[in-house]
């Protein structure tokens, strides 16, 4: 027994010793990211009125918070892997590899927010779920609010993209968590302005049809582009990021079920938006860095996964243990601070490790079969590896977390 513990903390040293920047860069995005998210999950928790008095928009809410991750997150794979091959320079043409990016990222953006908008109410309908708001209330909202969000996080990708060639950042460690914190703490303001938009009468329809028409065409124009980079960024892109926005509808679906018992313990809520975007980002983080290392060669596609890929997967374990915990914390401390009831801290850190834990082991499987499956197809696990992660934990996330409040016993 001493031995093995012996031969696991010779193996965690050389682990960390053989790689200590990601392992720096990469907790640092985490933390900030969590941190944002915290004020995600406040908003959530203050918009508690408006989710009552529009019934279903919960349902949502995890889809056009993913939908930002998924886009940009993976915006911001595909900067890295440019940035490694050494293919990245800022400029504002469209026929370059970021012009060709942005525009893919936008057009997917806007269209996708009309899918969803589609997606939430027909499963809300499938489900059961009752007295939800019309069809033009979900595309306002989502549209809208995408619109305003898409802007933001774009900025910000792009940022960090020039930021990590100018000061020596590995994209596959910072762009994830940061790309998808931001898209968490610019959408739910960003839906909740939206949601002035609509009310009773004709304005909210005419605004629907004209907004879906918006982002149809500007799918159908990116579309009739000619660019080839971003022809290919909208064929592989599109039915991944439709299968993407279905799960987390369905995510969003599994919290709305259960709203009364989070709004019992609000504190709850606000650990929802900073658990779900770290298990994504943990699943992120990993993504990126398996994709820059199949596509330069540093690992082959295997069934069985090789050492290089085994520490990564480690990595990401070393990773989730201060960011669970720490979220846990902050969720606590802020539900408090903000008058909202909490289970109690040690419960809230039990909650949020146990969880993390669960879900953290299926993203592993997730991204690394994932990312193989895409390679051997002549895929770019660039377009695939982030939204099939951070959708994916979306609702295993929103599984893994009730089920960890049922095994702390928090009812």
């Amino acid at each position: 027994m001493r031995g093995l513990t012996r031969r696991i903390g010779s193996r965690f040293r050389a682990l960390i010793g053989a790689d200590p920047a990601s392992l720096r860069q990469g907790l640092a995005a985490l933390l900030v990211s969590s941190g944002g998210d915290l004020l995600a999950g406040l908003t959530l928790g203050a918009i508690t009125g408006t989710l009552a008095d529009l019934p279903g928009l919960l349902v949502l809410v995890p889809a056009a918070i993913g939908m930002r991750g998924n886009v940009f997150g993976a915006l911001g794979s595909r900067f890295g892997t440019s940035i490694h091959a050494g293919t990245f320079t800022l400029s504002r043409r469209a026929e370059t590899v970021v012009g060709q990016n942005v525009i893919a990222a936008m057009a997917l953006s806007l269209s996708i927010s009309f899918a969803l908008a589609v997606l939430a109410k027909a499963v809300a309908i499938g489900f059961g779920l009752p007295h939800t708001i019309s069809i033009a209330y979900f595309i306002v909202i989502s549209i809208v609010g995408g619109a305003i969000s898409s802007v933001f996080v774009l900025l910000l990708t792009i940022g960090v993209a020039a930021g990590s060639v100018r000061y020596g950042w590995d994209m596959d460690n910072v762009a994830a968590p940061l790309v998808t914190a931001a898209g968490d703490m610019v959408t739910l303001p960003s839906l909740f302005v939206a949601t002035f938009i609509v009310g009773p009468g004709i304005v909210t329809p005419i605004i629907a049809a004209i907004t879906g028409f918006v982002a149809v065409a500007a799918l159908v124009a990116a579309f009739r582009s000619g660019l080839a980079i971003a022809l290919r960024i909208l064929r592989e892109s599109v039915p991944i990021l439709l299968i993407a926005g279905l799960i987390d509808v369905v995510a969003g679906l599994t919290i709305e079920k259960r709203l009364n018992s989070f709004l019992a313990f609000p504190a709850l809520l606000v650990l929802v938006p900073p658990f779900l975007e770290d298990t994504g980002a943990l699943g992120g983080i990993l993504s990126a860095r398996l994709a820059s290392k199949l596509h330069l060669g540093t690992i082959e596609p295997t069934n069985v996964p090789p050492r290089v890929a085994r520490d990564d997967f480690a990595l990401t374990f070393v990773f989730a243990v201060p960011v669970f915990t720490l979220v846990a914390i902050s969720s606590d401390v802020a539900a408090n601070v903000a008058g909202l009831a909490s289970p109690g801290v040690v419960k809230m850190v039990l909650i949020s490790l146990i969880g993390g834990f669960m879900a953290t082991i299926i993203a592993i499987g997730i991204v690394y079969y994932g990312a193989i499956a895409t390679y051997r197809l002549g895929l770019d696990p660039d377009n695939h590896g982030i939204p099939l992660i951070t959708s994916s934990m979306d609702l295993v996330g929103a599984f893994a977390l009730i089920l960890a409040i049922v095994l702390v016993g928090v009812h």
